[in-house]
Parts: C-alpha cells; structure tokens; sequence
C-alpha cells in the first residue's frame, strides 16, 4: 500500500506569524482515496445518535442567554483562551477576562515542585478572585482550572497514582474505574481544581507510540466500557446526587480522535483510514463518554488523512457536535492550534470556525493570540453566531459543574484537605488496581508464589524506584528527575516486599547490582523502561534494549539462583532473551505510588497459601520479534509471542519452553551511502515545503510558488535532476524531505557519518540558514550552514558535508529519523540542490567532534 507523507510535521520548525488566516482545509486526494471520497452528509449516518447523559436545563440555557447578552467580544474571547500558570498572573486573567487556566505538566504554583495543597488552593483562589472582579464593568464569569491527572493528581507531592491506563486495562474490570475516577476527583478538589484532562481514550495500534501506555487496549470494546465509568466516576453519576457533587471534577474525553492509530506509531502524525475504521476501532471510547455526560473534549495534535483534527470542522462539528449530540466544549491541546494549515501559534480563525470553542494557549503569546481572535471575531471572520455558541458552551459546563455557585475554591467543602492526598482509602483502591494489573507469563516449575519466609534477594535499577515504576506524568511531565523522597507515602516494588518478607521472619536483601551478602534461596530482578511521555516515547522497534538487565539475570541463573523478573512497561516490548533467562516473568507496568501491590500477588501468605491470584490478561498482543510488525487482535495475530487476553494463573501448570532470540532486526552498519535525493525524491522521502503562512505542501510538480518560497526542478547533469529552492525573506519557511516512517542512521552515526549534499548558490543568505534533521516534535536539531553557503562562489556547485555527530549533539535521535534533510531561514536565499544523501567515512565541511 503506498503510504501517505506525514504532512505537519515541519510546522513547528517554522516561527509562527501573526496572520489572519485562510479558507477551510480540503481534504487530500490521498485521503480522499482512502476514505472512499470527501466526507459530507451522507457518510454522517454511519454515525451514531447519541444522547448525553446530561440533558440540557431551560433555566442554565436562560441565564446564558442573560450572561451573553451583556458579554463584550472582547469579554467572549477571554472565555476562549486558556492560559499557562506560569505564563499568567491573576491580574491578566482579570484584564483580559479569561476563562481557563491550566498547569501543563511540571509546573506548579510559585514554580515550586514541593507547592503545599494549600499553595494549590491559594493561586486558585487569586485567579478566582480575579475572574469574578467587575471593576471594569464586564461580567463576572468564575475561571475554570484544568490539570492532567492522568494516572491520579499527578502533579502533586503525596498524591496516590495508579497504574498507567495500560495497566487498568490489564484488570479488565471496568467497574473498578468508576473507583479509579473517584479517588483522581477527590484529590483534585482538594488543591481547589475543577477540571482534569482525563481519560484518554487512545486505542493503540501501533506500539512504538510513545503514549501507547496512555492507552486502555488496542481493543475498542475495552477502551469503550472503561471511558464511562471513568467519566462517572470523576463527575458523577448523571441523574444523581452524585453529578458535580463536592469531590467531583469535569472531566474530558481525548484526544479527538484516532491519536493511537498513526501511521507508524508517529506521534502527533497521521491516521489514515477509512471513515469505517474510525468508527468501528479509534471511535468506540467517546460514545460511552458522551452517554456518561463527558463535559468536554479535547482535538487531537494528529491529523486523519492529511487534515489535522484542530481544523476538522467535519469532524469537531459535523460529527462530535451534532451527530454524536455533544453539548460541551471542545478544547485544544497545547497550541496545536499551531499545526492547521495556515495558522500559527498566535492565529488561527480556521480552528474556531472547525468548532474548537477554547485554545490551549501555554505560552506567553496568548495574548498576542486573544487580540487576534478579537479582531476576527469584529471584522466577521469568526461568525457572531460561531463566537457566541463556543462561549453558550464554556458557560454550559460552567453553570452544569456549578461554578458561579461555589464560592472561592478555599470556601469549598473538602478544600485545602490535605487528608485527601495519598488518603489510605484511596491508596488501597490503587493497591488493588496494581495487584488486578499484573500479568504472568511464565512461571516454570511453580516457581510462584513465593514463600515468605525464605531469603530473598531484590535487584534492578527498578527495585527501589518509585519514579521508574510510576513513569511518565508523575510530578514532572517525562516522568524524570524525581527521587523516592517526592512521593511521600508511596511504596517501592522493594518496600512492597521488604515488609511482607519481614512479617514472616524471612529476610529480603537490596542489591540493585545483585551482589549479595548470603547466597538467597530466590532473586527477583525488577527492570524495564525508564519514565518517558509523549514525542519522547516514541521507539523505532520494540527492542528492549537491557542487555545489562539480561546480564544480571543470566549472571544469577549461573550461580544456581531461581530467578523472578519483574518487568516495568508501557508497551509490549521484545524480551525473549530476557523470558528465557528467568523462572518466572511477571510484566508489572508502571505500577505507581503502590508497589506493595506487587508484592501482595508474587508473595504467599503468612501461612504459606496462596495470598492473591493473577487476575491480569493482555489487553495488547505480545510481540514474537522486534520487528516493527503490527499485530493486533485480529491483525496479524499469528505474529504474537503472547496473543491478546494471555495471562496465567497459579491453577495453571504451563511449561513455557524456549523462545526464539531472533529479533529479527538487521544490523545497520552504515557502510554504504543511503540516498535521499537523486534526481527525486527517493522513497521513503517526499519533497515538503511550509510557508511562511504555515502552509504545508508536498511538492508534486516542477514548478511550485508558496508564500515566502518556490520550488523549481532544474537541470544539472539530466532532466530535472535538482531543485532550485527560493526564498523571498517575508519570513520562516522550510524545505526538506520528510517521511512517515523512520529511519535508523546510528549505524553512519557510529561510522563518521555526515549528511552529505551538492549546492549551488545563486543568491546568497540575507540571514542565518540552518540545516535540520528532524525525528518528531521535539526531537531534532539544526546546524548554521550560513558561513558555508557565504562562501560559495555564485553560480558554481560544491559540496557541503555536515558531522551528524553536530546533529546527535543538538538532540536529533539518530534511530528515529522522520527527515535527514531540512533546510531552514527567515532570509532571502537562492539555492539549488543535488544529490542529497547521508554517508560514512565522509570528510566534514561543518564538525562537531
């Protein structure tokens, strides 16, 4: 199947401009083919009816109607903007009216990691305050505070955090959400929040996702009967007292929709597919959410066949609101507003009138953006009646979560609470969820449950280490950087089995290194990924790459030593090796704050039975090789190690015999030039060009003109065999060559490998010009190649050589490559180029050392 160029992702390499925006987006012709022709009307039946589980109340429609009749515009694009906290003060929310904040993560009150619960409570009672200020004669509105509690209040010190979504998919009991959702609300409402972006209602397709951990299942059904219990579990039950009852939060279904079916597992990229497959598999989670009464979702940075979701007026309006019957309010995600063809950071008309009714706008251009939307929303381009529905339903979830009614965040039942966070209530429904998560492998010879009382040898980097079990979204937003001492309360895998060996008189031994001081009756070895979160997540295999992990095991082995791998995740990775050199092989997730979970099921009673049995089964099938194969319950199934639904119990006896240590991955030694431009564009790669207007074009013909920039195919030695790139200096536009795939040069990296190109400059720089490899948002680096192209004799060809070690330094992940080749600059230049290729041995112009 021929694939689809990864349009987009060369727009954030471009500095955004204050533009004010072009037509709707059409569909590509690739997309078009795929999807059976342009979506319209008729192919909205496929769609379901659906019924929120939240009827609309004639008295909050009344007052709404009373509440915009004496709104300004100026006061209704203040309802639409969300700012960052550490990128707004309470006097600007009063000033410009907003009517959100947010906390991405790793940011804190007064940037403090360690902010108390009453610190919390505090600046949302300023920012409160600030929104209910009428000095200025405007109207008082209360600002709505949204967090990610992904995994439980993840950005705060002591709160209880769950399993990833990847391991609450492995109990499969859905029931056991409705808890999950309830202990995440509480201890929000305790720091004075309203609002989580949560759940995440992803169906993974491919592993190599970095956010596949954010996922429930690569099964929509699981994902479907878990997204509304969720929901009510962090709102409330709909026609009950529970609904918006203290201790509750709003809660949002994202991302919107088809994030977990990307090409290639690229994140933020491209979900091509027919209208059929989005429904049947990416779209199953938000029916149960809209049915639960969700009161908002939030657009997806990816894009469905070519057209990015913050500017798919089809699908944000034409299905979500009016077929799917959702009455709240559409949220962006972190500026991806950005990413729509033509818009930049700090415009972007086309989103709003797609029907994304609040932007996600963290940085300080915010403000730049709200005058923008001000002015679009005067002179028409945003519509008076597209203006006022987005603001109806900002105001909607407002009165129907009972805001205006609340009082200041510190006035509120439970506020400032502290014996909320990290409650022993709470942890022990976390307890549960991890111990229900765990799925068993292998467990040859009975090897498990372990007596109690024996002596027990604990190693691996993961054995005491909160912060690896608990990974990504926990405090700091990767996941990184923490200690064991910035999750008061929690228990490690090792603290977990520490006090339960101890209970029965048997002695459990720290060795992260395995090296003891007695010879133990049993190792267990806890090791797996370390934390990450989206874009830096993403792998290009599903390698585990542990050899010092499989070390430490085979080493134990050798001694005589029975072996119990405890296996921290999130995904399905390759760890045959691995499996084979233990007894026992437990994948354990990231479990979270309670690793004691752990220890509840591996370990027998104080009377030597059986204390709690694996309840875990795969909900993601178990790869056989590290190849970069998708499989999937019904999709290449045959290629499963372990198939979806795989876990033993301890009433099983099964003797798992030695598995294949193929990986099935090639070796890339880097020995002979990969070309990337010869005459074409050569496949993977496609020539694609982003204007200054942040228009993103794969240039198909000879002759291209976009803003700011022109693409020519010329002649050098043959017919076309080069391209003339012309930049104008109206402003940041790129050209390069890009893929939805990846490519892995650390074989050229390892063998002095530089990209190497023949250029020919007929109009030297007017500014600086870089060159750029890029693997993701995010993930890259640029190098200045303007002294060498001011160099150049005008007129003649050269060749420029670049050290991809300058690139390794700047960042760029040499294993993931989606494009070797970019070239940058704001400036005017004239350059042709030929023969673009990445070689090894190769004498660099530009190096890094």
């Amino acid at each position: 199947m021929k694939k689809r160029i990864l349009l987009g992702v060369i727009s954030a390499l471009v500095a955004g401009a204050v533009l004010s925006g072009c037509g709707e987006q059409k569909l590509t012709e690739a997309g078009a083919a795929k999807t059976g022709g342009k979506y319209g009307d008729a192919q909205a039946a496929v769609w379901p009816s659906l019924t929120s589980g939240i009827p609309k109340d004639p008295a909050i429609e009344a007052r709404i109607d009373d509440l915009l009749s004496r709104m300004s515009v100026e006061e209704k694009v203040g309802q639409m903007i969300q700012a960052e906290i550490k990128n707004v003060t309470p006097e600007e929310a009063r000033a410009y009216h907003l009517g959100s904040i947010l906390n991405g993560g790793g940011a804190f009150p007064n940037n403090d990691k360690h902010a108390s619960v009453a610190d919390w409570v505090a600046l949302a009672d300023a920012f409160y305050a600030a929104s209910m200020d009428t000095s200025d004669g405007g109207v008082a509105i209360p600002i709505i505070w949204g967090t990610d509690a992904v995994h439980g209040h993840n950005n705060v010190i002591g709160a209880t955090l769950f399993p990833h979504n990847i391991g609450l998919g492995a109990t499969q009991n859905p029931e056991l959400m409705r808890q999950v959702g309830a202990v995440t609300a509480a201890e929000v409402s305790a720091t004075g929040i309203d609002w989580v972006f949560a759940p995440t209602l992803a169906v993974t397709r491919d592993d190599r996702w970095g956010r596949s951990y954010e996922s429930y299942s690569e099964d929509p059904q699981i994902v479907r009967s878990y997204s509304g219990r969720l929901v009510e579990g962090l709102q409330g039950r709909p026609g009950s007292d529970e609904l918006f009852a203290p201790k509750r939060v709003v809660s949002t279904a994202k991302h919107f929709i088809a994030d977990g079916g990307t090409e290639n597992g690229i994140d933020r990229g491209d979900a091509i597919m027919s209208e059929a497959e989005l429904i049947e598999i990416h779209a199953q989670g938000y029916f149960s959410a809209i049915e639960s009464g969700v009161q908002t979702v939030m657009a997806s940075f990816s894009s469905w066949n070519g057209e990015k979701l913050h500017g798919h007026k089809y699908l944000l309006t034409d299905v979500l609101k009016e077929r799917l019957g959702f009455d709240g309010f559409v949220v962006g995600d972190w500026a991806g507003h950005q990413f729509v063809n033509g818009c930049s950071n700090v415009s972007c008309p086309q989103a709003v009138n797609a029907g994304l009714d609040m932007f996600m706008a963290p940085d300080p251009s915010w403000k730049t953006l709200y005058a923008n939307t001000v002015a679009q929303a005067k002179s028409g381009e945003i519509s008076a009646q597209r203006l006022n529905d987005a603001v109806r339903r900002i105001l909607r979830v407002k009165l129907r979560a009972g805001l205006f009614d609340a009082g200041a965040p510190s006035t509120r039942a439970y506020a400032a609470d502290e014996s909320l966070i990290g409650a022993p209530a709470h942890r022990a429904i976390a307890r549960q969820t991890v111990r229900e998560s765990l799925v068993l492998l292998k467990n040859n010879d009975g090897l498990l449950p372990l007596q109690r009382s024996q002596r027990i040898l604990v190693a691996g980097d993961g054995a005491d280490n909160i912060g690896k079990q608990a990974g990504g979204w926990s405090i700091t937003w990767q996941g990184t950087g923490n200690e064991n001492s910035d999750f008061p309360g929690a228990t490690s895998i090792f603290g977990g089995i520490a006090e339960a060996v101890a209970s029965a008189g048997g002695v459990a031994e720290l060795a992260v290194d395995g090296h003891y001081t007695e010879k133990p009756d049993v190792a267990i070895v806890v090791f797996g990924e370390d934390p990450y979160a989206e874009m830096q997540g993403d792998v290009s295999n599903l390698d585990y790459p542990g050899d010092a992990d499989l070390a430490l095991i085979q080493r134990l082995k050798a001694q005589g030593i029975p072996v119990v791998s405890l296996f921290i995740t999130g995904r399905p990775l390759w760890v045959n090796p691995e499996i084979n050199a233990s007894d026992a092989f437990v994948v354990i997730w990231q479990p979270g704050t309670e690793g004691a979970g752990v220890a509840d099921v591996i370990l027998r009673d104080g009377k030597g039975e059986v204390n709690h049995d694996f309840k875990g089964q795969l909900t993601f099938s178990w790869p056989d090789s590290a190849l970069p194969t998708v499989r999937n319950r019904g999709e290449n199934e045959a290629l499963a190690q372990f198939k979806y639904g795989y876990g033993l119990d301890y009433g099983q006896s099964v003797q798992l015999a030695a598995l294949s240590e193929e990986s099935g991955l090639e070796l890339s030694h880097g020995n002979e030039a990969l070309a990337v431009f010869n005459g074409r564009a050569l496949d993977p790669w496609s020539l694609q060009v982003t204007d200054v207007g942040n228009n993103q074009t794969v240039i198909a013909s000879s002759v291209s003109k976009l803003q700011g920039i022109s693409v020519q195919s010329v002649d050098r030695n043959v017919q076309e065999d080069s391209r003339r790139l012309q930049w104008t200096g109206e402003g940041n536009a790129v050209a390069g060559f890009f893929a939805n795939s990846r490519t892995d040069l650390t074989g050229y990296l390892e063998n002095q490998g530089a990209l190497v190109f023949d250029v020919k400059v007929d109009g030297a720089p007017s500014s600086a010009v870089n060159l750029g490899v890029f693997c993701g948002q995010d993930c890259g680096a640029e190098q200045s190649i303007t002294d060498v192209l001011n160099s150049a004799t005008p007129g003649e060809w050269r060749t420029i050589s670049v050290d991809l070690q300058c690139l390794a330094n700047g960042g760029a992940k040499m294993d993931m490559v989606l494009s070797p080749f970019y070239v940058r600059t704001a400036g005017a230049l004239d350059m042709t180029v030929h023969n673009v290729r990445v070689a090894s041995q190769a004498s660099a112009d530009i190096h890094c050392g």
